[in-house]
């Protein structure tokens, strides 16, 4: 592996796709509005380009590109307007920001998919991969399962705010350990997660800027990749255990399959299952990420002519046991026991009906 020691200059070509692709949408940081910016593009793309690359070359991102400002928006208008967490946070950054952070976006992917470091079962964010490839996957490998005459469980992990919780130095240093980004590249990574600050702004009253010491920036382009990026050993941790496993961003799922009549024997397959997840607890808690074991899921899905899976056993999990369930939400798709999709088509179905 050839490691990353510098970003690649910029051209005017570049700078200008990204822009022309980016939405209009603007915050009250950005001198101009976008849709100006774009129409007078050629005679700023010179001097947008030198900036962009001054930053790359010098390794240091300008402080007025990591202030954000936060607006709390009501997640449904039925919710009470006052309990916090009713709230979701919507982060704005400078309009330039976001566009450094593509050109450093770009060369991150060339760099990991030349030397084969993304993360194999892990769709956030990577191209040609979204929340249906990853229900594909896991609903194509419990199909075959089932149609081998085998039972699976899949285990759904909640993470609390896991984007808010990230350690800085453990990030930095597995961008050097484990991604081979070093030299300047690693010093430009290091600026951009240092001295970020943010402000809330609730009836048009603007906070006192609060300095930002962990997590990965809301908002941002590379904050979510950062976060696979640092979650990446976990995929490591869970093979060690030879189970299935796919992520979405910090959406977890782990799957394991056996034979029905292995329930009640002495040796419970569930036992290969729960050693991982307390090795994943471990992990997460060693890495600044809280897991919830009481919001985790547990579902067995088997053939509606299994005839040894009608009494299935709970998971332990920390302290506590976690009973299965004949439903759960899996990336906005509703899974039942069969995997019917009875419920989830009966769920749209509805909402067609409102509409």
């Amino acid at each position: 592996m050839i490691n990353l020691s510098n970003f690649d200059p910029a051209t005017d070509d570049e700078i200008r796709n990204i822009i022309n692709k980016s939405s209009n949408t603007s915050c009250e940081m950005d001198p101009i509005p976008t849709w100006l910016l774009k129409d007078c593009l050629e005679p700023l793309l010179p001097i947008i380009t030198s900036l962009i690359n001054i930053s790359l070359r010098n390794g240091e991102v300008p402080d007025n590109f990591k202030y954000a400002h936060i607006r709390p928006h009501l997640k449904k208008a039925t919710l009470d307007q006052n309990i916090l967490e009713n709230y979701r946070p919507v982060s704005n950054l400078s309009f330039l920001s976001k566009v450094l952070e593509k050109v450093v976006a770009r060369r991150l992917d060339q760099y990991m998919d030349d030397n084969e470091l993304q993360e194999k079962y892990q769709s956030a964010y990577t191209k040609l991969h979204s929340t249906e490839t990853a229900l594909i996957k896991v609903h194509s490998d419990i199909m075959h399962n089932i149609d081998d005459g085998k039972a699976v469980a899949l285990v759904l992990l909640d993470l609390s705010a896991a984007f808010d919780t990230i350690d800085h130095s453990i990030l930095l240093n597995r961008l050097r350990n484990v991604y081979g980004i070093t030299g300047n590249a690693l010093k430009w990574m290091t600026s951009y997660l240092q001295n970020r600050r943010q402000s809330v702004i609730i009836d048009n009253i603007k906070s006192a800027p609060l300095l930002l010491k962990y997590g990965v920036p809301q908002g941002s382009v590379l904050g979510p990749k950062l976060y696979t990026m640092y979650t990446k050993p976990l995929g490591d941790l869970i093979r060690q255990h030879g189970l299935d496993y796919h992520m979405y961003a910090d959406d977890t799922q782990i799957y394991l399959s056996f034979k029905p009549l292995d329930f009640p024997d002495a040796i419970n397959p569930l036992h290969i299952l729960e050693t991982c997840l307390e090795d994943v607890r471990k992990w997460m808690a060693d890495n600044m990420l809280k897991l919830n074991d009481d919001k985790t899921d547990v579902i067995f899905f088997h053939s509606k002519h299994s005839k040894r899976t009608t009494h299935l056993p709970s998971l332990r999990m920390g302290n506590d046991v976690i009973p299965p369930s004949s439903s759960v939400r899996n990336l906005g798709v509703l899974f039942d026991s069969y995997l019917s999709m009875e419920n989830h088509i009966n769920l749209i179905s509805r909402s067609c009906y409102n509409q």
